[in-house]
């Protein structure tokens, strides 16, 4: 894990990646153009043996990349598909979902612990873990991390964390998880529309569709269930969590940038901490009002908890630090990957109704997801493909009828005697 390779901002545990990430520095930087001497080079000849190298290596990084991509696309699609699905299982036998919630958020203390790992494995210049962690705090101002800086800076994103992981969760118990997973991909579009409004972000039209087509996604949605209460309910819990998620990224960016690798982790352990000082009173409240009641603690399932709580912090700790061996694009697409895979699942264990509504609607969310992952500049690769598209095409008409009203001239030309002498 490099010290300086990359700058991320902290999703929530719920989040769509691609959002927030922010590119490699120094990662794809334009090639500047060849100068005199290079110009005069004959295209697939080596300038002293370095283009062809030049070429090689670059080709070895972007597939080491895409393999990788592969991978990390598997990994988040696996942990997101599989955290839903064991938190549908574990609410049959506890039915207690803010717990779940506390449980699983205080496994992110270990996030800097293990970032401090990986630190100790990879870097050349290896420090202490306090010096480490001073370093990291720097994130939060020249002071480090002090109490005000805390309930300031840290605080509002803990509760912001654990509304996201609530809402979500309770969504899971009233409808089935394919729903709840591809509604809250709709949080892309709201992140696009709060920073559009707040941040003061470039305008895409294009985003704007999407962002139409995940609002009809949740209309339609509704609608293939007959707008029936309980549905109602779970598609405005799930909606809800993706709006937390959506003001979580867009204030992060606001109140505090983008953090480096083991900023972002100190950050996330920080949230933590402050569940566990904070909000561990809000389950004992909920189990002496019996609102989230267990006869005993031997009938909790701690093994689906556990597995829970795993599979999320592995699918936070992927999103997060993905960035640093694939594109963010490419993880994007495991959150995406994950709603058919809860679709069969969901066919096999809850018997959903696949009715053609609900399919559009399935379809119209995932379009508008795919459409906010475009890049800022798509318009002008576009243009830039069609323009050399063009350009090619006219060329090779030109090539053809060039040969075409050469090549009979000539040959007659040959057959032709010369009289001249």
């Amino acid at each position: 894990m490099k010290k300086h390779s990359a700058r991320v901002a902290p999703l929530s545990a719920c989040n769509s990646p691609v959002l927030t990430l922010t590119k490699v520095e120094g990662e794809e930087r334009p090639r500047e153009p060849p100068g005199p001497a290079e110009a005069q080079v004959p295209a697939g000849t080596e300038a002293g043996g370095r283009t062809s190298r030049q070429r090689w290596t670059c080709s070895q990084e972007r597939l080491r990349k895409v393999f990788w991509g592969v991978a990390v696309v598997f990994c988040v699609c696996a942990s997101w598909a599989g955290s839903t699905q064991l938190a549908r299982l574990t609410f049959k036998t506890f039915d207690a979902p803010f717990t779940l919630t506390w449980f699983a958020t205080n496994w992110n203390f270990l996030f800097f612990p293990l970032y401090y790992a990986g630190h100790v494995c990879k870097s050349t210049e290896k420090q202490s873990m306090k010096q480490r962690y001073r370093e990291c705090c720097r994130f939060f101002g020249d002071n480090g991390l002090t109490l005000k800086v805390f309930f300031t800076k840290a605080a509002p994103f803990g509760v912001l964390w654990t509304l996201t992981n609530y809402l979500y969760l309770h969504a899971i118990k009233k409808i089935n998880a394919t729903d709840v997973s591809v509604l809250f991909c709709c949080n892309k579009a709201f992140v696009f529309l709060l920073s559009w409004i707040v941040l003061r972000d470039r305008f895409m039209g294009v985003r704007i569709v999407a962002a139409i087509l995940a609002i009809a996604g949740i209309v339609m949605m509704t609608y293939a269930d007959g707008f029936h209460s309980h549905s109602v309910i779970g598609i405005a819990l799930v909606v809800g969590s993706a709006s937390m998620s959506a003001l979580y990224k867009v204030l992060f960016k606001l109140l505090l940038g983008s953090a480096k690798f083991g900023e972002a982790a100190l950050f996330l352990s920080i949230l933590g901490v402050f569940n566990i000082l904070f909000i561990t009173c809000i389950p004992i409240i909920l189990y002496f009002t019996r609102v989230e009641y267990w006869n005993s603690f031997d009938d909790i399932p701690w093994g689906n908890l556990c597995g829970f709580s795993i599979l999320l912090l592995t699918f936070n700790i992927v999103l997060n630090f993905g960035i640093a061996v694939t594109y963010p694009t490419l993880m994007s697409l495991g959150i995406v990957l994950s709603v058919p895979v809860n679709a069969v699942v969901d066919h096999y264990t809850s018997h959903i109704v696949f009715n053609g509504v609900r399919v559009i609607a399935i379809i119209i969310i995932g379009l508008g997801f795919l459409l906010l992952l475009l890049p800022e500049e798509w318009d002008v690769w576009l243009i830039k493909l069609l323009t050399r598209l063009k350009v090619r095409k006219k060329e090779e008409t030109t090539e053809n009828s060039g040969d075409l009203g050469t090549g009979p001239q000539s040959r007659s030309r040959r057959a032709r005697p010369s009289f001249a002498r």
